[in-house]
């Protein structure tokens, strides 16, 4: 009898090493709140209802990309209460650059971003991710936004919009609700919102795309009260050299922008107006020369409304 008390007590003090052991080896999400740490599965991302799921990308640490962008592909932030988001920051002091921290106020895992304070959020697609062979650091939206003082923290990718998806990551709205990407901890200085083209290319209606454009500005316009916003419409010809649903849906954009009192920049007919059709490398991307032109188009539209970095 004393053998086998002594046999199961062994067996209980082995498992319990052994839980002791899985849980000490996980990495560690900070809860800003109140300094509690709490493990989290490298491998996987959080849900709505807090259990895993496979993430939709690898989360990497988010290195300083060439031109001062910090790249952000990842899925793997866990979405909270379906956008009520704090009326104040969250300030993240004394972390490291690049912790991943819990937003206690709407449960979100959000990132700490090195000099938040000069630094310009931006949300888009391929224009700014990248495409034909021009790497995202090097893009007219990211350029522009460097040249008049800004870092760059990019969210969003290829082939989605403000209703438009990819096939790893929702529209803009969608992956925000959802944890498609890390969001800032604290308040940049500037959030950008650029987009529209997929969105025109697939065939949404002008009523969808303002619906979930006026959801995406109302819920950072909360979760970030004192920085600034912008939002940079749809690149496109004129709408008599072809511009089509693109040049359409840049106006649409712009009536977002007035109903939310953010600037709105038009890009609705820079290919015309700035004679950039010999710098297209397909329909709608640039080369790599059409992205330094546009780069400079953009700046001089930022600093003509006083949108420079402080």
């Amino acid at each position: 009898m004393a053998k086998s008390v002594a046999h199961t007590r062994f067996r209980v003090l082995t498992l319990t090493g052994v839980l002791l052991l899985a849980v000490c080896a996980q990495p560690i999400i900070q809860n800003v709140n109140d300094g509690v740490t709490s493990p989290r599965i490298s491998s996987g991302a959080f849900s709505h209802a807090g259990t895993m799921r496979q993430p939709t990308g690898s989360a990497g640490s988010g290195p300083i990309a060439a031109g001062g962008a910090t790249q952000v592909n990842a899925a793997g932030s866990n979405s909270g209460n379906q956008g009520n988001y704090p009326a104040s920051n969250i300030i993240a002091a004394g972390l490291a650059d690049g912790t991943l921290v819990r937003n206690p106020r709407n449960d979100r895992i959000e990132r700490v971003v090195p000099d938040i304070s000069r630094t310009a959020l931006l949300i888009g697609d391929s224009q700014a991710a990248g495409a034909a062979g021009v790497p995202g650091e090097r893009t007219w939206p990211r350029q522009g936004l460097n040249r008049v003082g800004y870092k760059v923290y990019f969210v969003g990718g290829g082939g989605t919009g403000y209703m438009a998806a990819n096939s790893t990551t929702g529209n803009y709205y969608d992956a925000l609700q959802h944890g498609d990407w890390y969001l800032p901890s604290s308040a940049p200085q500037l959030v950008v919102f650029e987009g529209g083209g997929n969105d025109a290319a697939r065939g949404y209606n002008n009523e969808e795309i303002v619906a979930n454009a006026d959801k995406l500005v109302a819920s950072l316009q909360v979760r970030y009260p004192t920085s600034k916003f912008l939002m940079l419409g749809t690149l496109a010809r004129s709408q008599n050299d072809g511009g089509g649903r693109r040049h359409e849906v840049d106006t649409v954009l712009a009536s977002v922008a007035k109903k939310h009192g953010i600037p709105f920049v038009s890009a609705g007919n820079w290919i015309t107006q700035y004679n950039l059709g010999s710098d297209l490398a397909d329909r709608v991307h640039m080369k790599m020369t059409g992205h330094n032109k546009l780069a400079t188009i953009f700046s001089n539209k930022l600093k003509a409304i006083n949108l420079q970095a402080r």
